[in-house]
């Protein structure tokens, strides 16, 4: 059996000639970057790994012609040419860029933990604002016992169940836990415009967000973030019905409650089903203290006072403790506190700022689990990659300077 040594100095070894090749460079995380310093792929298993999931070809000379790794490149903004090599790139590898041969996707993003008759209305919108064109729905990944009771995987199988009208549309992809993740992705894929569909409350995030990177980690033409509309949270029956009320309800054991806040498909088996996982998952650490339910943990906005509290007292969410923002995906370690939010900044380099209502305590993996420890698999390489530091910080909270 290799040593654990070996295998990371060979895992490094081939990524890193794959990546000489064609010119990228490592960031230190694990990840590629071109001349731009664009990302544009990452070390899986040892082997480059394009972010249109591709690997390169086994000739993996871009200036040689014909090649199969030109075609690779085509994909992202290619290496600068020695001003010695003879022959000319392609005009769309000598402007940097990926060839833009599709026209608008419309993307969602978003929790939907769990799934929501409110939610149904937001893809109801996607399509809507699809116009018959393409649109992707990508469901988070963040998962914990009080605000994400319910995992990546057995969301997308239980919304694909509840919104069958969308169930092509829903996608489930681990390389995808980010909104930039999915902006980068549909950047690849040749897209030109991009359409992001969101609640009310969040669309100024994520426009400020989303366009500040465009033309750092993505270029489009534009990225329009369009409201799903505002829904207010005091209002009976469904426009009311949001996942921190279906939360709580699950919390208190109210069935009959809970499936009125689900949609029509949902009903019946597939109702109970998705109120027992999420009952399952909060279970008693999370709803049952000396002092009844805790709010402020499983559904915050209910009881912000108190989140608040233990906000200013230092209890949760202190400097250099790394935080998930629950709408963008983004994880990164805390720089700065403010009265009821954060900054933080993630390992490659993206600051951002959240709400306190809007992160959770991401957690760092102090090893790795018996079913996890095989040397090679994906499990054992995330745990090493986090034990690596950060190199630089690049801030895009203020406006840069000339």
């Amino acid at each position: 059996m290799k040593s654990f040594s070996n295998f990371l100095t060979e895992a490094a070894s081939n990524a890193a000639k794959q990546a000489k090749k064609l010119g990228l460079k490592g960031d230190g995380h694990g990840s590629w970057v071109d001349t731009n310093g664009r990302i544009v792929g990452r070390t899986l298993e040892g082997e480059l790994v394009f972010n249109s999931g591709r690997k390169p070809a086994n000739e993996t000379d871009p200036l040689k012609p014909g090649s199969a790794a030109r075609q690779a490149v085509s994909e992202v903004p290619p290496p600068a040419v020695p001003s010695s090599a003879s022959e000319e790139l392609p005009p769309s590898e000598e402007q940097g860029g990926v060839e833009k041969t599709r026209g608008t996707l419309t993307l969602g993003f978003g929790r939907f933990n769990p799934p929501t008759a409110g939610h149904e209305k937001l893809l109801d919108k996607i399509k809507d604002t699809a116009e018959g064109g393409s649109y992707t729905v990508y469901p988070s990944h963040s998962e914990d016992n009080d605000k994400n009771p319910i995992g990546a995987e057995d969301k997308v199988l239980f919304m694909r169940k509840i919104f069958p009208a969308h169930s092509n549309s829903i996608v489930y992809d681990p390389s995808i836990r980010t909104i930039i993740d999915a902006l980068t992705h549909a950047d690849v894929q040749g897209y030109q415009t991009v359409n992001l569909v969101v609640g009310g409350d969040r669309q100024k995030e994520f426009e400020t967000l989303a366009n500040k990177y465009n033309g750092e980690l993505y270029t489009f033409d534009a990225i329009n973030v369009i409201s799903a509309g505002d829904r207010d949270p005091d209002a009976e029956g469904v426009e009311g019905m949001s996942a921190s009320k279906l939360r709580a309800l699950a919390a208190d054991g109210d069935f009959e409650a809970f499936k009125k806040g689900l949609p029509k498909a949902a009903k019946g088996s597939v109702a109970q089903e998705l109120f027992n996982t999420v009952q399952k998952s909060i279970g008693k650490k999370a709803v049952a203290t000396k002092e009844g339910i805790e709010m402020w943990q499983i559904a915050p906005k209910f009881d912000f006072k108190t989140l608040r509290e233990h906000f200013v007292k230092g209890n949760i969410f202190n400097i250099g403790t790394l935080v998930e923002n629950l709408n963008t995906g983004l994880v990164g370690r805390i720089l700065r506190k403010g009265t009821n939010y954060v900054i933080a900044v993630t390992n490659e380099g993206i600051m951002f700022k959240s709400w306190i209502n809007d992160i959770m305590e991401a957690k760092v993996p102090s090893g790795v689990v018996a079913s996890k420890r095989e040397v090679g698999t994906d499990s054992y390489r995330e745990y090493v990659q986090a034990l690596t530091p950060m190199e630089k910080i690049r801030s895009f909270i203020n406006n840069r300077r000339n």
